[in-house]
């Protein structure tokens, strides 16, 4: 970063799908680390074998749960657009004020919350993860490292809003690679163990020093572009209420998805290893919805306050458009990819030492039936914001809510009928039945309905990303002599490689020669716009 607040007053911004690349590219950097983390963890803590792994990922999934609601999402949907909106209308100095408030009152809810979880953890390890109880070991493990790991939750906190900050500056560098220290300090911590509850340990220990590491990076960030945030004390003005009141529906509507596999973990924690399954699969099916959902509706969320603010109604049905069209075609050939050979995916990737061979296959299935709910997962990240940009956080909220109750039922009935994948598959249905909700209620309202353009380029996505999917399933199906002539490699790891970088490099081929996209509107979106991220948003780039 080059910021500089006293030569650079107004900070330059790009164009939406140009931040949504920015982030992305530091995000995939992050995830990739974390693939590389979780290769080390699960080989040291194996899944089904040891009681060091499921309470370990109990350890993280606490915490994850509470930031993905507070941390990330109602700040997302609350903070941003009001700070926005302040930083345009008033200055710098009046929205640095806003989110000193804002600071106070979200470090001292997450203090306050992270200290009466780590006194009543005992008891709450009982409703999170009763199956733990048949075994006093692995309990005693889950509730000591989760008490380890929930200091994580301020400290995500306090990035988050600085991260918002420097989105609302139209900064994005920071906010993509921050969560990289996290991966770097795991894996450094965790290498050398091999004892599995030694590295359980230290891998949550790391999780703390990781997050007081990431908040520190996003207040030098904030600093950087201009932002003179004190410290105040907690104060309930009337602001302060204001976003209380936006951020609380928008923390459920937001957290939809979270809260179902946070569900889905209180049953798995009736069979060895299926947290494990799960935390694995989620690397994989979760990596599109960061890297594409989570990226476009950052760079979406202010980009379309800033035009209802001017009342362009052409500039945020450009925008939406343009989220619309460029998630779908991210995350529907990731999810042909991963139905297509799943199994061979985790096998690849993650067999060794610890993590055999059958808890690939068991992680496979529900990858499987993860991956059937990726575009869904990804689209709610693109059509909230166009109820959030208005300041309706109660409508996505009323669709949580039934999505979360619909994981429920569903999830409770196919564990006991079908076996553990139907967990997978009842979030994946609830994740649609939201995002059809959501399209209804746009399109009544007249607030938005994808263009005719639009449409028609949906349609050609999709069909580049069957053909990519029955490519792979191909492959996979010949998996045999594909790795019979790597005698003596390590063969399904160099095939299983080679088969995702070939498939990286087919859909766009298959993206193009179908009219999906074309280079001239490729080049066109990625080209840098620049204007005032708040005052004078950047003018929409042609849809693709």
């Amino acid at each position: 970063m080059t910021d500089n607040p006293a030569t650079n007053p107004t900070p330059k911004r790009g164009g939406l799908i140009r931040s949504s690349a920015i982030f992305a590219g530091l995000t995939l950097v992050s995830r990739v680390m974390g693939l590389a983390r979780d290769l080390v963890v699960t080989a040291r803590l194996g899944a089904s074998q040891t009681i060091a792994a499921d309470a370990y990922y109990t350890a993280l999934a606490f915490p994850n749960l509470f930031r993905r609601i507070f941390a990330e999402g109602a700040f997302a949907a609350a903070f941003v657009p009001s700070y926005s909106r302040k930083l345009a209308g008033e200055g710098e100095e009046a929205a640095d004020r806003y989110a000193a408030d804002a600071l106070a009152t979200v470090a001292a809810a997450t203090v306050a919350l992270t200290i009466a979880c780590q006194l009543a953890m005992p008891w709450l390890m009982y409703v999170i993860n009763p199956g733990f109880a048949d075994d006093p070991a692995k309990f005693k493990l889950a509730v000591v490292l989760t008490q380890i790991t929930m200091p994580y939750l301020p400290c995500m906190a306090i990035a988050a809003l600085y991260s918002g900050v420097l989105n609302a500056h139209g900064r994005f560098i920071v906010s993509g690679f921050y969560p990289t220290i996290l991966n770097v300090v795991m894996l450094a911590v965790v290498l050398p163990q091999h004892d599995p509850v030694r590295a359980a340990y230290a891998a949550s220990i790391a999780v703390v020093v990781a997050g007081v590491g990431q908040a520190a990076l996003c207040w030098w960030g904030a600093r950087r572009t201009g932002g003179r945030i004190r410290l105040v004390r907690p104060r309930l003005t009337p602001e302060m209420r204001a976003m209380i009141k936006l951020a609380v529906p928008a923390a459920i509507a937001n957290s939809a998805t979270q809260i179902n596999i946070f569900i889905s973990g209180i049953l798995a924690s009736q069979v060895d290893g299926l947290r494990v399954w799960m935390n694995v699969a989620d690397r994989l099916y979760q990596l599109p919805m960061s890297l594409v959902g989570v990226a476009i509706g950052i760079a979406l969320l202010p980009r379309l306050s800033a035009a209802l603010q001017k009342d362009d109604h052409d500039d945020a049905q450009t925008a939406m458009d343009q989220g619309l069209v460029w998630a779908l075609a991210l995350s529907l050939p990731a999810a042909a990819a991963l139905m297509a050979m799943p199994v061979y995916l985790i096998d690849g990737l993650f067999t060794r030492d610890e993590f055999v061979r059958a808890d690939a296959l068991a992680t496979g299935q529900l990858l499987f039936h993860y991956a059937w709910g990726v575009p869904a997962f990804v689209l709610l990240r693109i059509l909230q914001p166009a109820f959030f940009a208005r300041q309706d956080t109660k409508t996505p909220m009323r669709f949580s809510l039934i999505s979360v109750g619909v994981n429920i039922a569903l999830g409770v009935a196919l564990f006991y009928t079908v076996g553990f994948w139907g967990i997978a598959a009842a979030t994946s249905i609830a994740a649609w039945i939201t995002v059809f909700q959501m399209w209804a209620a746009l399109g009544r309202r007249g607030v938005y309905r994808p263009s005719a353009r639009a449409l028609f380029k949906i349609g050609r996505v999709t069909a580049a990303s069957l053909v990519l999917g029955a490519l792979l399933a191909l492959a996979n199906h010949f998996r045999p002599a594909l790795e019979a002539p790597l005698a003596g490699l390590p063969a399904k790891e160099i095939v299983v490689l080679a088969l995702s970088a070939a498939g990286l490099a087919i859909y766009p081929v298959l993206l193009f020669s179908f009219g999906g996209v074309t280079l001239a509107e490729a080049r066109a979106l990625l080209r840098r716009r620049r204007g005032s991220p708040a005052a004078d948003p950047a003018p929409p780039a042609d849809l693709p």
